[in-house]
């Protein structure tokens, strides 16, 4: 089985650049090589990207590998097994390279989140309960129905807007898996805590849905109200589940990231898509062994994702499609790879007129969130992000589904070949890696 790079494997963590030492086997067809044991609580950013050498059977998650295999081997310095947890947050260049002072990093980003949860949240909100009480807040100058664009009027009614949508995405996170409508262990107490009485987000969603409802009179003249949506089973039976008092969905707190991203980015806010990409982001986080870091999951949530965005965010960005940065070139850059490696199966797709964006737009502008179940996602990333040139790399990938379909896409029609293309067979990531690791070295 061929090798494939993964930032999850980074034992050897010191400033030596040299060789990697020699594998260490766990059960069949499982290696990883391990470096010297580490000696050194600051990380380089060289020796953090290191490539290293793995082996992972088809169908297993690396980071529950990983995990298995540092807690085994590196019982003598159990430094190696957080930073190998927490390379994530380190290659998304949140966690600074000297591990000495994560602790009051740490704690000032959290407290930080806290304050924004407090000013754009909970402050807000309090506001707004204030006013439905109260009607000093509805003057000559700033009412409801004001248009200026200061208006804080005008810019609630905006926010309920993207709010919405956020509502709408998040709901239905990775709905094959029933993790983001379980509650949190560790729900936010600063927005649960029964002391501010303020109007929380899921109210605002609550009071601004308009409820269509189908009216029904019989024959005896007795009229019976019911939802379309509920009538006709349109919805999951608990995609709406209300939790009791204290508690909240794991959604929930991905919304509420979304929604303070999209306050602070006010250039950007929301748009569809992003939530596919914070949710590995946050599941990884939220499902960590450790409860020190389970517990901040949130906030380490939103840093990660900020980060993130920063480098992804022009993908996301309309007016910005059609330049060098955006999303239309990258679509492009798929193609003009796919004619350097494999010029019959480009011939193919452009006699039959499947344009890169059909299908490369979703792959690309979603790391490939949809196209997998989410822990060969997670494993993608892995990969990914521990990559010299992360977004470079996801083009090779993309590159590399195309060819190892290529006898299928060859064969079909266009029709045969858009449904492959929008709902790719191979679920083996292991393979998929592997063939574009193999276009880069023959490039």
């Amino acid at each position: 089985m061929a090798p494939v790079h993964s930032f999850l494997g980074l034992f050897s963590i010191s400033d030596d650049t040299s060789e990697i030492g020699e594998s260490v086997e766990g059960e069949e067809n499982q290696k990883v090589p391990c470096g010297p044991p580490c000696s050194t609580p600051v990380l380089s950013s060289l020796s953090l990207r290191r490539s290293v050498t793995i082996t992972v059977l088809p169908g297993f998650s690396c980071c529950f590998f990983i995990w298995r295999v540092t807690k085994q081997d590196t019982k003598q310095d159990t430094g190696n097994a957080v930073l190998v947890l927490h390379q994530m947050e380190v290659l998304l260049n949140y966690l600074p390279l000297d591990q000495t002072v994560w602790t009051s990093f740490l704690k000032k980003q959290r407290e930080e989140y806290s304050q924004f949860l407090r000013e754009m949240i909970i402050q807000p909100g309090i506001s707004k309960a204030k006013s439905g009480c109260s009607r000093e807040d509805v003057t000559m100058e700033d009412h409801p129905l004001n248009p200026n664009p200061d208006s804080r009027w005008n810019n609630y009614f905006k926010d309920n807007e993207i709010l919405l949508q956020i509502d709408k995405d998040v709901r239905r996170l990775y709905p094959d898996m029933a993790f983001f409508q379980r509650p949190t262990d560790y729900p936010c107490q600063l927005i649960l805590d029964p002391q501010n009485d303020y109007e929380t987000l899921r109210q605002r969603v609550e009071q601004t849905t308009l409820k269509a409802q189908t009216v029904n009179r019989n024959r005896s003249g007795v009229t019976n109200v019911s939802s379309p949506g509920k009538a006709l089973n349109l919805y999951p039976s608990n995609e709406y589940e209300v939790m009791p008092s204290g508690s909240e969905a794991h959604w929930e707190v991905v919304e509420r990231i979304l929604f303070i991203y999209a306050k602070l980015n006010p250039g950007i806010a929301y748009v569809q898509g992003m939530n596919e990409i914070v949710g590995p982001i946050y599941y990884t986080f939220a499902t960590d062994p450790n409860s020190q870091w389970k517990e901040h999951a949130e906030a380490d949530t939103f840093f990660c994702f900020t980060n993130l965005m920063s480098e992804n965010r022009d993908n996301f960005i309309k007016s910005l499609d059609d330049s060098q940065c955006g999303i239309t070139y990258k679509m492009e850059s798929v193609y003009s790879m796919l004619k350097d490696k494999d010029l019959e199966l480009y011939l193919k797709l452009e006699e039959q007129n499947i344009k890169p964006q059909y299908f490369t737009f979703r792959w690309l502008t979603l790391l490939l969130s949809q196209e997998f179940l989410l822990p060969d996602v997670i494993r993608i990333w892995d990969t990914l992000f521990s990559d010299k040139e992360r977004f470079h790399f996801l083009i090779l990938v993309c590159c590399a589904m195309l060819i190892l379909i290529r006898e299928n896409l060859l064969a079909g029609d266009f029709t045969v070949n858009m449904r492959l293309l929008q709902d790719y067979p191979i679920s083996d990531v292991h393979t998929i890696l592997t063939k574009a690791e193999e276009l880069r070295d023959n490039s």
